[in-house]
């Protein structure tokens, strides 16, 4: 298993659609010239933004956090520019971009330093073969004060892992339950 550069990024975006949009590119400004984390192409990844749909987690009901059972009513809906993370806290997003990853291909996910250097730590899962879908980022606020994050900004890098094989089952032939989620999605059972 090799990592991918940034030719071979671009090439599978551009004839396969594996990043919706993709920007060929780091840029570092948002629409109005300010400077901005950066998001694109980048020499061995992909830098990812976070779309303006947050689900913030609240405990204004007292209630469990159970991933088998898991309550709606535990996250605010916010839809800004900014989202604000209580302290000691967690928010969902979902990247602007839709993914679909080939089949002889694992994506791993790794946050941008900026947020990290806040204390502020992005999560997510593995990107399996043939997933494909917006994907859900977890925001951990590990400090004592409320922390941003800002929407269409960059958040997180994707790197891409091809093998020399494919794969016996992908997750689309294990019809996965995640499979081609929009928006912010929720733990499913």
């Amino acid at each position: 298993m090799a990592i991918k550069s940034d030719k071979w990024i671009r090439k599978m975006a551009q004839e396969h659609q594996m990043l919706d949009p993709f920007v060929d590119g780091q840029i570092k400004q948002n629409a109005k010239g300010e400077g901005a984390i950066s998001y694109g192409l980048s020499s061995y990844g992909y830098d990812v933004r976070c779309s303006d749909e947050f689900k913030v987690f609240t405990n204004i009901h007292s209630a469990t956090v159970d991933p088998k059972d898991f309550d709606d009513k535990s996250f605010v809906d916010v839809k800004s520019d900014v989202c604000i993370i209580p302290p000691n806290s967690f928010a969902l997003a979902r990247t602007v971009e839709y993914l679909k990853i080939p089949r002889n291909v694992l994506t791993i996910c790794l946050g941008k330093s900026t947020y990290a250097r806040c204390g502020i730590i992005v999560n997510v899962t593995p990107l399996e073969p043939e997933w494909e879908g917006h994907v859900t980022l977890e925001f951990s606020n590990t400090t004592t004060l409320p922390a941003k994050i800002y929407a269409n900004e960059g958040v997180a890098q994707f790197l891409f892992f091809e093998s020399d094989e494919e794969c016996e089952t992908s997750y689309a032939d294990r019809a996965g339950k995640y499979m081609k989620q929009r928006g912010v999605t929720v733990p499913r059972l």
